[in-house]
């Protein structure tokens, strides 16, 4: 089979397309034939080797976190799933991931594909939505009626997030530059704040609820945007290379998010797919092949949304 790997750490040119042997699923383990996979941040961190304490991958490596595929073949001890069902998950991180015709993933972490929407489409769905649902309900314990600020609403996790938080009956002010405005206002955002023209923090004119990082911000604009956050809020961070402030005289909480995944919350996000109440953004679709130009692309900031990277068909 055909499959995405690189030998070595380093920048995108280390990816190579190689022929591998199919892998043989152990116990509690299903082979998929790939329809997709997509393309996550931290894709492109493990390759560079920066993450090599969190994420001991063996090298050769085939990235790919995020699967949608059918299953093929099933390990002994398998009863969830069986052979043709087509399926969605999120791999195990130090895994050989799904930029592959074939992969092998344990049962447990993989629900049933939406069945609306073309199953390569479903590869967009599991790692970004996952972060969206656990950092606003597992941590962010968002409810009705409450207001959330989201920074970064223009990213991959920030459709979701938007769409997740509209859901459940809050009120949604959003960050986005110009060229991720339409798709934050689609999403349903109740107010959208141009970071790139205005101070985010003198436009909040209430108090919110909770404050949902998803970008890269300079860490004392993170503080100031913090203080909007009313006594008792909550502070969620998913960027791993700073922390979430916290504020113990007003009692709010800083926390960070490490995404796990996480098969039943995936299930609830399908079903919300399934009867329309969450659109999978999709901004472009590519060839396995064509992976490392991807991460040459992101490594000069030039990927904007939620990219699928299609398997090789026969």
């Amino acid at each position: 089979m055909k499959a995405m790997r690189f030998h070595e750490y380093g920048d995108a040119d280390v990816l190579r397309y190689d022929d591998v042997d199919l892998p043989v699923p152990a116990a509690g383990q299903v082979r998929i034939r790939v329809a997709a996979t997509s393309f996550n941040p931290v894709d492109a961190g493990i390759r560079g080797g920066g993450l090599q304490g969190p994420f001991p991958v063996e090298l050769p490596h085939t990235p790919g976190i995020d699967v949608a595929g059918t299953v093929d073949v099933i390990g002994d001890g398998v009863g969830n799933v069986a052979v043709g069902d087509q399926v969605i998950g999120f791999l195990p991180m130090v895994g050989n991931g799904a930029a592959a015709e074939y992969v092998v993933a344990p049962a447990e972490v993989l629900t049933a594909a939406p069945s609306n929407v073309p199953l390569a489409d479903a590869a967009a769905l599991p790692v970004v939505g996952l972060t969206a649902w656990q950092a606003l309900f597992e941590l962010g314990q968002l409810t009705a009626g409450q207001r959330v600020l989201i920074t970064g609403a223009g990213g991959a996790v920030g459709a979701y997030a938007v769409q997740l938080a509209k859901s459940a009956g809050a009120y949604v002010v959003a960050t986005a530059s110009p060229r991720s405005a339409d798709r934050v206002r689609a999403a349903g955002a109740d107010e959208i704040l141009d970071h790139t023209t205005t101070d985010v923090v003198d436009a909040v004119t209430e108090p919110v609820d909770l404050l949902l990082n998803l970008a890269p911000i300079d860490p004392e604009e993170f503080a100031k945007q913090a203080a909007l956050v009313r006594s008792g809020g909550t502070v969620v961070n998913t960027t791993v290379w700073m922390q979430a402030p916290s504020d113990e005289a007003r009692g709010v909480r800083g926390l960070n998010l490490f995404v796990r995944s996480d098969a039943k919350q995936l299930a609830d996000l399908v079903g919300a797919v399934d009867r329309g109440e969450l659109h999978i953004d999709i901004s472009r679709r590519i060839q396995l092949q064509d992976l490392p130009a991807l991460h040459k692309d992101a490594a000069d900031g030039a990927v904007s949304g939620k990219v699928v990277i299609l398997a090789p068909t026969a």
